[in-house]
């Protein structure tokens, strides 16, 4: 049964808090993405503050989808960074409470906000996308503030172009102006220039006055009465002072929701299920009218008595019969006549086909659409799960709390997130691609992701641990760690000196032999290296024996000879004899040429390094044999002087 324990209760309340911050921080996120997108149709538009509350609470009820999982994934890697940094994620599984076990209570917060997103897709978040395509079109079609730029036509007032060469900010005033009026028509247009201007609007704002000065007035007076009558009448204007009056509507009015009405975002799944039975009614019979008005007119058959048939069926079975030959009996005149009669009419069934291929592609993609929208609401209530599966594991691993590597890794997994799923939609609604695989795509990557990241939590796994990486390239590439050998501050037993010294003189013995017998300066054998190599226990025996000397002289109080301990390099007993522990990778080391040669070139550095390290070593022990003496010979000396007190 399950219980509430004080583990769970402590590790929800870290989350919480940290939820509720980054909730808020991922919707402010997300909203800001937004507005940039649609900036350019807010800006100049005289709005009302009423307006932009709405447009803003709107929006941000359509972003809290979005933001809910981001927000689980930062606060949930957060949460269990701290914990790790902090040791408590040690102290919790030493009390033989499992990684997974600790999860439990956040999983259940998880699975809630998952199945509170759901509920607010399909109920709050349709209204609210419904409310925000209304504003955004009802913006598009305000009119804007006349802030008429210079040096390019602006077309924000109703059946007019004007165009400014320069103007003055302080005063108002336009200078070079050029204004083309459309009314009825494109026959009866009117153009106007002037030298300058002014433009103001009425105290309604229903209105614009347009003051021109020093400016001519070009108009075609034809009109639809007169039709298409060769003489057309024509005005030029020269005035000194002209006042006109255009219409500005400057109020904000809300557009008519039934050109939405087919959005599937504004859609609950109820009513997505319902709509999407009468498009594909609709569509079907379309379809149904398409194809049997094609088979009417443009796959017509003839009808033909049986014995018509049976003879047509025996003609066209004659070896002899072509059906050229009647083609090729006509006139010259009457064989071109046919060839683009035919043309003319697959021709015009092409462009009719094309036509009615619009209609039904619209319909397809209305359908689409809906089937998107449906397996999206599932799959954004859905990835609020994963997203917590990839941020407490990969937190736990990593152990690394705070703003600054958690923020950066969770905007990595969103975007890649982000990138997948966009993609997915775009080619689901396009038709390229089956809208399960287009929608399942994101899912299909990150859900082996978690339960990757949460198995090697689970196991306490250095996957993540940069020591571990750092110390493989270094490995790789050649770099070696360094000994650090510091005098201790507590020493139990003394080493025994005359017996290290003994040590260290046959250690030099063997490196002599050794190097006369390895021949290391000279290149390596390609065929022992890659096919016939064989382990060098000898090295590996003067190592063991060196670890042992430098571990009994650590106890040491000497200075000298705690210094030449640090000299000690430490030696690699593989690199040298071979790439690769087993064999096949050596021998497919060797067929890769490029890697062969790598690896190749790689051990013969490591042999060169090997030889210089054995010089070193003899060096290091010819000065800690040497002060080992000395160290005996004062104390022969000290014993002495003692005897003869």
């Amino acid at each position: 049964m399950f219980r509430i324990k004080k583990l769970d209760i402590f590790i929800a309340k870290q989350f919480g808090m940290l939820f509720a911050g980054t909730f808020f921080i991922s919707l402010f996120v997300l909203m800001m993405q937004f507005l940039w997108r649609y900036v350019d149709d807010l800006i100049g538009k005289g709005l009302s503050m009423e307006v932009l509350g709405q447009f803003f609470w709107y929006m941000s009820l359509m972003m809290v989808p979005q933001a809910l999982p981001l927000a689980i994934l930062l606060s949930s890697l957060i949460s269990f960074g701290n914990l790790g940094e902090s040791s408590e994620l040690t102290a919790i599984k030493s009390a033989g409470i499992s990684l997974v076990q600790s999860f439990r209570g956040l999983i259940v917060v998880s699975i809630m906000i998952a199945l509170a997103s759901f509920y607010f897709q399909n109920n709050v978040g349709p209204s609210a996308n419904k409310h925000i395509a209304q504003l955004l079109v009802s913006m598009k079609q305000k009119s804007p503030e006349l802030e008429i730029p210079e040096g390019i036509f602006y077309d924000g007032i109703p059946q007019t172009n004007l165009y400014v060469e320069k103007k003055d900010l302080k005063t108002g005033h336009l200078y070079n102006i050029m204004v083309y009026r459309m009314t009825d028509s494109y026959e009866d247009q009117a153009i106007i220039l002037a030298d300058s201007g002014m433009l103001q609007s009425t105290a309604d704002k229903k209105h614009l006055v347009l003051n021109l000065w020093s400016g001519e007035w070009f108009e075609n007076m034809r009109s639809q009465e007169m039709g298409s009558s060769a003489s057309v009448p024509y005005r030029r204007e020269t005035f000194a002072h002209k006042h006109i009056v255009l219409d500005f509507d400057g109020d904000f009015n809300l557009t008519d929701m039934a050109g939405i009405s087919n959005d599937a975002r504004t859609k609950s799944i109820a009513r997505i299920r319902r709509d999407k039975d009468s498009l594909v009614h609709v569509y079907d019979s379309v379809g149904e009218s398409f194809y049997k008005e094609a088979q009417t007119i443009y796959y017509h058959e003839p009808k033909l008595r049986s014995s018509e048939k049976k003879q047509a069926v025996k003609l066209a079975g004659r070896k002899d019969f072509n059906v050229d030959s009647v083609f090729n009996k006509l006139p010259v005149d009457q064989r071109r006549f046919v060839v683009n009669m035919a043309l003319s009419n697959v021709q015009q069934e092409v462009s009719d086909l094309d036509f009615k291929s619009m209609i039904t592609k619209d319909g397809d993609r209305l359908i689409r659409l809906h089937d998107i929208e449906t397996i999206n609401k599932f799959t954004l209530s859905l990835i609020c799960i994963i997203f917590f599966f990839i941020g407490a594991p990969f937190g736990a691993i990593t152990r690394k709390g705070g703003l600054g590597f958690p923020i950066i890794t969770s905007v990595a997994v969103f975007i890649i997130y982000y990138i997948l799923d966009n993609t997915g939609y775009r080619m689901s609604r396009q038709g390229d691609w089956a809208i399960w695989f287009g929608k399942g795509l994101s899912m299909a990557v990150l859900i082996p992701l978690a339960i990757f990241f949460t198995y090697k939590a689970n196991n306490d796994s250095a996957v993540f641990n940069a020591d571990v990486y750092k110390n493989m390239l270094m490995k790789m590439i050649g770099l070696r760690i360094k000994r650090s050998i510091a005098s201790k501050e507590v020493i139990l037993n003394d080493p025994d000196y005359s017996k290290v010294a003994e040590q260290l003189k046959e250690l030099n013995g063997r490196i002599a032999d050794y190097s006369k017998s390895r021949r290391l300066k000279s290149p390596p054998n390609i065929i022992k290296v890659f096919f016939r190599y064989h382990t060098d226990h000898v090295i590996e025996n003067i190592n063991d024996r060196l670890e042992n000397v430098i571990e009994d002289l650590g106890n040491t109080r000497n200075k000298i000879i705690l210094t030449e301990l640090g000299k000690y390099p430490v030696l690699a007993v593989k690199a040298h004899t071979r790439p690769f522990d087993r064999r096949w990778l050596n021998i497919l080391a060797a067929v890769i040429v490029p890697a062969g040669i790598f690896f190749y070139f790689r051990m013969w550095r490591f042999r060169l390094r090997l030889y210089r390290d054995l010089r070193t070593i003899v060096s290091c022990n010819d000065i800690i044999i040497a002060e080992i003496k000395h160290m005996e010979e004062r104390e022969r000396v000290a014993g002495t002087i003692f005897l003869e007190k």
